[in-house]
């Protein structure tokens, strides 16, 4: 088990999938710090092998939103919050990582497609000590959160696919309505 331990993700809707995710990171190590892809607009970059991640349509919460999301999923979930940290991860720009999270960690990804085999090649070519949860296809990838976004923008159910607390700060928030205009807008 390590001390401490890395796991990523946008969280552009924290959904079911993400929470076992983010678990399995946790049983990994003691510490997890949970690292927040396109923390801000200045943190974010454009990569070929998924562009779409940079689009600010698929980036309609804030990172403080997200933070907030994640914390209380993962307090919900029976963490203490001793056990995690939540930080802003510039998955993209590797010579800022030493500014957000201690290097000698291990870091934790699953792969599903050739943005995930970029990123373990990313952290590896960084000297990063990695861990690859689980390796599947992208048919196998289970819940995408811009089909939970679409969900909400058309008006369909999506609250059966996220932890209680996120629904429960959707709407408080009224992200629905949020993405529904972005969507409209397109």
């Amino acid at each position: 088990m390590s001390v401490v331990g890395v796991i990523h993700g946008r969280f552009q809707v924290f959904h079911n999938d993400h929470l076992k995710y983010v678990l399995a990171g946790k049983t990994r190590c003691r510490h997890l710090i949970v690292g927040i892809t396109n923390p801000d607009p200045v943190l974010t970059r454009d990569d070929r092998t998924d562009p779409q991640r940079s689009d600010p349509a698929s980036n309609p919460l804030t990172y403080y939103e997200r933070y907030v999301m994640v914390r209380d999923v993962l307090i919900e979930a029976g963490l203490h919050y001793s056990e995690f940290s939540i930080v802003p991860f510039p998955v993209n720009l590797p010579e800022l990582y030493r500014y957000y999270v201690p290097l000698d960690a291990t870091f934790y990804l699953a792969i599903y497609d050739d943005w995930g085999r970029r990123k373990l090649e990313q952290f590896r070519s960084a000297g990063l000590k990695t861990e690859v949860l689980w390796m599947r296809s992208l048919d196998e990838k289970g819940l995408r959160a811009g089909d939970i976004r679409i969900k909400m923008a058309s008006g369909n159910a999506w609250e059966h696919l996220v932890p209680h607390q996120t629904a429960r700060l959707m709407k408080s928030w009224a992200i629905p309505e949020r993405i529904r205009k972005l969507h409209a807008t397109l």
